[in-house]
């Protein structure tokens, strides 16, 4: 049995040597993406509570200690993060502020019913917009725990500290959608939560939790970076990657491997090309494998494709054929970003 064991553990490690590790930075396209007509932006506000609504609102914020405005403006907050970075976006010629429309939220803390189209385009007829993004929800929830504030130690031992630690916990949730006119509908819908941990001391529970005031700042500071982060979902981003690469076969991958480990990529492609006629098929395979790699590095994208699917279509090798997926879809968001460029 222990004869076993060590076998497997050898295969295992002479597997792992057989590649190295490499990373690359790979331009994702943006989740969402707006069409080139969609030049001016109408920002609204729906996270209003309504007059039937109100009263749970305020009867939530009193039990959980929140401050009545605190949704209120967190939700400014948000909005106005949204509209400094949608003016920093090229591709938009003008971003309106809608807050003379006065929209009330439905229900609490959830998403209320897409707009109608018809009202979609109604207001955008009227404020000489191209789509309208809308912060639907907004809401703060914040759970209170206390506790005895411990004990320190002295001299004379341990001593009990007076008074409470009181602990609060408001999760920040926020949700999105954009609408655009013309029967296109809702072009994106999202939402997220961020919570924040708050701890104070003070001798009573009310004193404690009166401490701990400066997390009205710290939520609507997390509020404003809630609008900036939803307005990046238009953007294209980089996205670090790992892949591997064959380094043992012929002397020529050892070489090679040596190239690469000092940056030089091109050289050890050289090599690798060498072994692509190598007699051995799994030798071949492996070097064709390797010069998908290279051209992935260089940008070459469908020479890529083209090397890893004969190295898994003549050879077999068994990580091509998950390369050919994965250049695929490198392929499909190559072809998204340059839409996306355009627009």
């Amino acid at each position: 049995m222990k004869n076993f064991i060590f076998i497997i553990l050898l295969a295992i490690l002479f597997t792992s040597c057989k590649t190295n590790e490499l990373y690359i930075n790979v331009m994702q396209p943006a989740p969402v993406t707006i069409t080139p007509g969609i030049k001016n932006i109408g920002i609204i506000n729906r996270s209003i509570p309504t007059d039937e609504t109100k009263l749970l609102d305020d009867l939530d914020k009193t039990l959980s200690l929140e401050g009545t405005d605190l949704d209120r403006d967190g939700a400014w907050e948000s909005i106005a993060g949204l509209t400094e970075e949608l003016k920093t976006n090229e591709r938009f010629s003008q971003v309106k502020l809608l807050n003379d429309i006065n929209f009330k939220a439905s229900r609490i803390g959830i998403l209320p019913p897409p707009l109608a189209e018809r009202l979609v385009d109604s207001i955008c007829t009227v404020t000489g917009t191209d789509a309208l993004f809308a912060l639907e929800r907004f809401d703060t929830d914040t759970k209170v725990t206390w506790s005895s504030a411990g004990k320190v130690g002295t001299k004379l031992g341990n001593i009990p500290l007076l008074g409470l630690e009181v602990s609060m916990e408001t999760i920040i949730k926020s949700g999105w959608r954009i609408y655009a006119p013309a029967g296109t509908g809702i072009i994106d819908e999202f939402s997220f939560a961020e919570s924040l941990v708050f701890t104070s001391r003070g001798l009573n529970l009310i004193a404690a939790a009166a401490a701990l005031k400066e997390r009205k700042n710290a939520i609507r500071e997390v509020s404003r970076n809630a609008g900036h982060t939803y307005a990046m979902r238009l953007l294209p981003y980089r996205l670090r990657v790992t892949r591997d690469y064959f380094v043992k076969g012929t002397n020529n991958f050892e070489i090679a491997r040596r190239k690469a480990q000092t940056g030089k990529w091109d050289e050890a492609g050289k090599l690798w090309e060498l072994e692509t006629t190598n007699r051995k098929m799994k030798i071949a395979g492996r070097a064709c494998y390797n010069m998908a790699i290279i051209n992935e590095i260089n940008g070459s994208l469908d020479d890529a494709l083209g090397w890893a699917q004969k190295s898994w279509e003549d050879y077999k090798t068994r990580q091509a054929l998950k390369y050919v997926r994965i250049l695929e879809n490198r392929k499909y968001n190559s072809e998204l970003l340059k839409i996306q460029e355009i627009n």
